[in-house]
């Protein structure tokens, strides 16, 4: 049997680096595995409980930090995606892989069923979905719903999981859906 040999202080700050926006999981604690032996100037660490907030990505393979900023999510601006998938998707001719109808929720409703739709859609390695809206009208124009679902899905917190948004074909809903195209979940233990 081996013996399993201490980490040392460049690994654990290395660590500490790699962990530093890890929240730990509900009820459990961040503790250092191996801490080192009390030695002056580097303080302790503290063991905290706090389960993240609810509009934080989830875990497995969004990218955080370290990368550049993502560019703004525009209905329609298709800029990031190859041609061939550009064309298919504006189209409407990639399978659906599951659709939401938000007619006749209230905003928070609709917000809060968009949002762990699109999360659920990401964490099956769901591609293009589908988000009824309706059309929607009142005096100033467009529905609420229709006007606030792309700005949801560019929020920070679903941003990390949407590639491209564009308004759906006449036989999908037309002007009172949207197609939206999830990224493919890449996660490190491949």
């Amino acid at each position: 049997m081996s013996r399993r040999r201490s980490v040392s202080t460049e690994e654990r700050r290395l660590w500490r680096i790699a962990m530093r926006d890890a929240e730990p999981m509900p009820g459990r604690t961040i503790e250092d595995p191996d801490p080192p032996a009390a030695s002056a100037g580097e303080p302790e660490p503290v063991a905290t409980t706090a389960s993240p907030p609810p509009t934080l990505p989830p875990r497995g393979g969004v990218p955080k930090g370290g990368r550049p900023s993502q560019p703004p999510l525009k209905v329609g601006n298709l800029d990031n995606i190859d041609r061939r998938t550009a064309d298919r998707f504006s189209r409407g001719e990639m399978e659906i892989d599951g659709r939401i109808d938000l007619h006749g929720m209230s905003q928070d409703q609709a917000h809060g069923a968009l949002s762990g739709f699109v999360r659920r859609a990401w964490h099956e390695g769901r591609r293009c979905v589908l988000v009824i809206t309706g059309k929607g009208t009142y005096t100033g124009g467009a529905g609420v719903l229709r006007q606030s679902v792309p700005r949801w899905l560019a929020d920070a917190a679903l941003r990390p999981m949407v590639l491209a948004v564009r308004p759906a074909q006449p036989r999908h809903g037309g002007e009172g859906a949207l197609y939206v195209l999830v990224k493919r979940r890449r996660d490190h233990h491949r």
